[in-house]
């Protein structure tokens, strides 16, 4: 027998419920594909002032002379420079580099997508990896983790920003 028989109604109308909830399930799952694109109003500029001032104790100059010798020591000393934060499907993304000698000695993530035990797994597993392909790269031309696609693209965007800051 065929399973839309007309002598049951019943399991027509269960048939047509299930496939209609399976079918609005289905279009509100669906999320559209963005490109992660970078925020520069005042707001992501704001932490690059603050940036400049944790730089200045470890100057051991005073606060007013480490701006200047900030932009003034691109190939010698230390700078910090923070990257613009750059907004992706899950979240913000923003880096912060440390330059010593023209070089990059550190990358630090200050923002990075962390709003439920999943970001988190994944970014405990991927930050450090792009951290050390940053380091050995001495560039922001780094390979994707795979899995944290959307993160390690935020991380490259907004690692490339610091470095133009930095003018590297």
């Amino acid at each position: 027998m065929h399973a839309l028989n007309k002598n049951r109604p019943l399991r027509r109308i269960m048939l047509a419920s299930a496939a209609t909830v399976s079918g609005i399930v289905m279009l509100l799952a669906l999320k559209p594909h963005t490109s992660p694109t970078v925020i520069t109003d005042s707001v992501a500029q704001a932490p690059a002032p603050s940036s400049s001032a944790s730089a200045s104790p470890g100057a051991t100059g005073g606060s007013g002379s480490s701006g200047s010798g900030k932009s003034g020591s691109s190939s010698t000393g230390t700078k910090t420079v923070t990257g613009d934060t750059v907004q992706t499907r899950w979240g913000p993304v923003q880096v912060k580099v440390t330059i010593k000698n023209g070089k990059i000695t550190d990358v630090t993530a200050l923002q990075y997508p962390s709003e439920n035990p999943r970001d988190q797994q994944i970014n405990d597993y991927a930050l450090p990896q792009l951290r050390s392909e940053a380091l050995a790269a001495q560039s922001a031309s780094i390979d994707t983790v795979s899995g944290a696609t959307y993160t390690s693209q935020g991380y490259q965007q907004s690692l490339q920003s610091a470095l133009d800051s930095a003018g590297l």
